[in-house]
């Protein structure tokens, strides 16, 4: 590592940049020690993976080669992975070549912060410090806003986007992108990982049967070139909060929501009135194909009282408590029971990692405690920690 970190005074910024017309070139905005640390960006939960290993292998070399073309122009995004997760409900995931994920971060790193300036506080995922427990607190705290602390009657309207980010107008997202991103060079960047079609140079990673399981119109491989992002890369995530943040302006602004909160694709609003939350949904569901192309999911659309219990990432808040959704618990408990007994410990500390998000978590934790325990391990008194048991 420490020859590495004598390369970045190499250069101070690297002077060729592209353009439409590469006679009338432009700096890039980089420098080498940015691309350094896009480089351990990208591989704090990827170092293991065999393109990982092979691009450490020879790092310094990499690391200035991938600088010279980005600096050239001549940078080209590589061939993606394709393969299916069928968790919690069968999809493609797309990943990138190491070396294109870390163009990715170094792209992130440096145009992120001028958005996220501008996001509304209740945008979530994919957004430091916004996670899903952040959404669950967010709208927890504006239903007892609402409800004057459960004092007084309430309702909900949840709504889902139907196929997000098959569905994303890469056309929209790039006037978006460019409304925000001055830089020439930084905007040559950030259209060539938008508008990069992993499709025609693809190696698939999941046998045929597995790949009928996605319906086809959830399937990228089905979408004209220009709609659709690959679910799995960083670039996805952010591009995805970017194309949404007119709709919390939208929401925000025109339709005037005070309790509003989004994650990704999912959003709920709040209100005393069922009549202003159905002439809400109606705004919205005019507005996303008006000036984004997308359009609502109606089976998941959701009119309820608040007291009924609203069911969002991953938790269910009702009145005076925050449980995990059940079918995640019961997902979580058969696995298990069925798991291998060396994978045990590991995954069990991890459910409860998960299980203490909520404020109403002892129940279901007493239950996975149950579990390990029978299969030989230990709990602390607290419910909060497994011990691996001393014969594994």
């Amino acid at each position: 590592m420490m020859a590495i970190r004598t390369t970045t005074t190499r250069v101070a910024s690297f002077a060729p940049g592209p353009s439409a017309d590469h006679a009338d070139a432009v700096p890039a905005g980089f420098s080498f020690e940015d691309l350094v640390v896009a480089y351990f960006d990208c591989r704090k939960n990827k170092r293991n993976t065999h393109n990982a290993l092979a691009f450490e292998q020879n790092l310094e070399r990499n690391l200035c080669r991938l600088a010279d073309e980005l600096a050239d122009g001549s940078y080209r995004p590589g061939r993606s992975i394709c393969f299916v997760v069928t968790r919690p409900k069968p999809r493609e995931v797309w990943a990138a070549d190491f070396r294109d994920r870390v163009v990715h971060h170094l792209l992130y790193n440096h145009i992120s912060p001028r958005f996220y300036a501008s996001f509304i506080a209740d945008s979530c995922a994919c957004i430091p410090g916004r996670g899903t427990l952040y959404a669950a607190r967010r709208l927890e705290s504006k239903v007892r806003s609402v409800t004057k602390n459960w004092a007084r009657p309430a309702w909900y309207l949840k709504c889902d986007l139907a196929n997000f980010f098959v569905s994303i107008d890469k056309r929209v997202l790039r006037a978006q992108l460019a409304a925000r991103i001055t830089e020439p060079w930084w905007m040559w960047l950030t259209e060539l990982v938008l508008m990069h079609d992993p499709r025609p140079d693809v190696q698939m990673q999941a046998p045929a049967e597995l790949l009928a399981l996605v319906p086809p119109y959830k399937s990228l491989l089905n979408q004209p070139a220009h709609r659709g992002l690959p679910i799995g890369n960083l670039s996805s995530q952010f591009f995805a909060n970017v194309y949404l943040d007119s709709l919390d302006q939208h929401a925000k602004h025109q339709v005037r929501a005070r309790h509003y909160v989004r994650y990704v694709d999912d959003f709920v609003l709040l209100h005393e009135s069922p009549q202003w939350l159905n002439a809400a949904h109606d705004d919205i569901e005019a507005f996303l194909p008006r000036e984004l192309g997308a359009r609502l999911n109606p089976s998941k659309t959701i009119l309820q009282p608040v007291e009924r219990g609203i069911d969002f990432v991953g938790q269910v808040i009702s009145p005076w408590v925050r449980t995990t959704r059940p079918r995640t618990v019961n997902e979580g408990a058969r696995r298990l029971r069925q798991m291998d007994a060396a994978d045990l410990h590991a995954a069990a500390n991890s459910y409860f990692g998960l299980l203490r998000q909520a404020t109403g978590s002892h129940t279901d934790r007493a239950r996975f405690a149950n579990i390990v325990r029978k299969r030989g391990h230990s709990v602390n008194r607290q419910l909060t920690k497994a011990y691996r048991s001393h014969t594994t």
